[in-house]
């Protein structure tokens, strides 16, 4: 069994059991042990990267210290969370400034950043460590009639150069590991657009009409569902859609799954083990199509 430190991040543990309750099982599932660290703190994302880049880094950086004395690669669920983690890890690997610099700081915390792991998205160690055929393979409750619209955010695909996860203009492999499922991953208008999440708390109306265009182009293009990866993609259109109910008197009742939720119900999951009850719009024209 392939063994990973779990980096949780903020979101998942405070908003989203479901989120984490399916990624545990699904991965536990396909032969991959997830450990817990004690004393993980936050990531360290974009907005913190924008007041202090050196102290973000070096945020980060303690994180990944974790797993190096730990002798284990670093998994997240989150692609924030991802971002922040693997471009640290590679900006610090490549600039030796920049690491010394940042080792100055960890010092204070007894910690030292090395460069001898890797971080990396859970669709990562699905691709890499399991292999589509293998996820084919363990398929129990084929996912055949379901139209997927595959939504990976931001976070996941840029910095490009940094994070090298997928062609960030033409991404192909989170369509590939819906596709394993047996659900047929569809094309949509703006795929890759932002769901318009980070605007909000600031430009609120802006980020409503961002994240209907993604529910309008969706409905349209016959989705029985998104699929999404990231747990603020994951809140900006689930329980955004009934803010728009209220802004635009429209409703959509698009359902909204995490991939890992897609991922244990066609491994066989019991639904009722998966908290689905956390979700805003119910998911259970889904279910109903999985049979």
């Amino acid at each position: 069994m392939t063994g990973y430190a779990l980096f949780l991040g903020c979101t998942i543990p405070a908003r989203q059991p479901n989120y984490e309750l399916s990624g545990r099982k699904a991965l536990a599932r396909l032969g991959i042990e997830l450990v817990d660290l004690a004393n993980m703190t936050c990531c360290a994302p974009p907005p913190v990267q924008s007041i202090d880049f050196e102290t973000s880094l070096s945020i980060a950086a303690y994180n990944i210290c974790l797993a190096e004395e730990a002798d284990l690669n670093m998994i997240t669920l989150c692609t924030g969370c991802f971002e922040s983690l693997a471009m640290t890890n590679a900006m610090l690997k490549e600039n030796e400034k920049l690491r010394e610099d940042v080792n100055r700081i960890l010092s204070k915390a007894g910690k030292e950043f090395q460069g001898s792991k890797e971080v990396k998205h859970y669709l990562q160690v699905l691709k890499d460590d399991v292999g589509v055929e293998r996820i084919k393979q363990s398929v129990s409750k084929p996912l055949s009639n379901l139209k997927v619209a595959s939504f990976s955010g931001c976070h996941l695909l840029r910095p490009s150069e940094l994070l090298k996860f997928d062609d960030p203009e033409r991404p192909r492999i989170f369509d590939d590991l819906i596709e394993a499922l047996g659900a047929k991953s569809i094309e949509y208008r703006n795929k890759l657009k932002c769901c318009g999440g980070l605007l909000r708390g600031y430009a609120d109306d802006l980020a409503l009409k961002i994240a209907r265009e993604k529910l309008v182009n969706t409905t349209k293009a016959g989705a029985d569902c998104i699929s999404t990866l990231c747990p603020f993609c994951f809140l900006t259109l689930d329980m955004g859609q009934l803010m728009i109910k209220s802004k635009f008197q429209e409703e959509y009742n698009m359902p909204v799954l995490h991939y890992a939720e897609l991922l244990s119900l066609a491994l066989g999951i019991d639904p009722k083990e998966l908290a689905l009850e956390f979700h805003k719009i119910r998911v259970d024209r889904v279910l109903y199509k999985i049979g």
